[in-house]
């Protein structure tokens, strides 16, 4: 009977090296595993904290739109024309948030590091694009002054002409409420781009114009002598320019008063100009730790009441410091 050949032992040294390895693996297993699991927590942390800063940001832009539109109330009780030389319209610097909760500094160590500033701006001292439509037919005269209005920002004319002739399509078929293909809609300026035109010409024509969602008056008391040029017929940039260094003593009362420093000017329209404002934009900036929130609510006033018709978060950024 034969004997069977057992197998070598292994050495000791072989041995401990094996052991070695399987360890080190161990090791690593565990550490990878330990990484996953805190950066994991890191990861959950962090769109916590994000969140967190997003449902505070809201709050208190809203909580500072509440506050301007109270402001607008209070001024419309006063029956008065709407001009720059208002309270409303001066802008709020930026200032810490606890300043504005508590008189007592004891009591705002917990507050959290958010400054707030903002503005009320009137959207009646620009060219109202929906102007150039009224009911199914393009309007000649508002044309011409947004022609004049390109010319100012340095774009071609012609850019006039597109812009009434898509927005009477989009405006017709919208109320007709058919599938024709035709443009949308646009509900800001930046949305102009819809009907063909590049954002350079767009961001060129923005400090003039304005989209509402109903036509309305240029506010003679608050426009740039650039819209009033544009807007009150035979008015050259010479002559806006001292209607607006006229208002900045006063406020012009009515029509009248303007038209009595035009004297060559036609009898001004009503549903051209004003000398009061029903729309106002809200514009407000938060920032919070390192965070920076740009937002611009636009807003109706109708008697006393102040509806919000629509809020815009323009930007939402990480600060670059104090």
């Amino acid at each position: 009977m034969k004997h069977l050949t057992q197998p070598a032992p292994m050495p000791r040294r072989a041995q401990r090296g094996a052991a070695l390895l399987t360890a080190m693996i161990i090791v690593t297993l565990v550490v990878t595993l330990a990484a996953s699991m805190v950066w994991q927590q890191w990861r959950a942390v962090q769109v916590e904290a994000a969140e967190r800063a997003r449902a505070q940001s809201a709050w208190i832009l809203s909580g500072a739109l509440d506050w301007a539109r109270l402001i607008l109330r209070e001024d419309a009780r006063n029956d008065r024309p709407t001009w720059l030389g208002e309270p409303m319209f001066t802008q709020l610097a930026e200032a810490r948030l606890s300043t504005f909760l508590a008189a007592d500094k004891d009591n705002t160590d917990d507050a959290p590091e958010a400054f707030l500033s903002g503005q009320i701006v009137d959207a009646q001292a620009r060219y109202n694009i929906r102007n150039l439509v009224k009911g199914s037919s393009v309007q000649p005269d508002e044309v011409t002054t947004l022609k004049q209005l390109c010319v100012t920002a340095g774009v071609d004319p012609e850019v006039a002409t597109t812009v009434a002739t898509a927005l009477n399509a989009a405006q017709v078929l919208a109320a007709a409420n058919t599938n024709i293909d035709a443009p949308l809609m646009p509900q800001s300026v930046a949305q102009l781009t819809w009907f063909g035109l590049d954002t350079a010409t767009v961001q060129r024509l923005t400090p003039y114009v304005v989209m509402l969602p109903d036509p309305t008056p240029v506010n003679v008391n608050t426009a740039s002598r650039e819209v009033l040029a544009a807007t009150i017929k035979g008015l050259d940039l010479a002559s806006a320019e001292r209607l607006v260094q006229m208002r900045q003593r006063s406020a012009f009362k009515s029509l009248l008063d303007v038209e009595a420093e035009v004297p060559r000017a036609a009898p001004l329209d009503p549903l051209r100009l004003s000398v009061k404002s029903s729309f106002f934009e809200v514009r407000g900036r938060l920032r919070l730790d390192d965070r920076v929130l740009d937002r611009v609510s636009l807003v109706k006033r109708v008697g006393v009441e102040v509806i919000v018709l629509k809020r815009d978060q323009i930007s939402s950024r990480e600060s670059a410091g104090p």
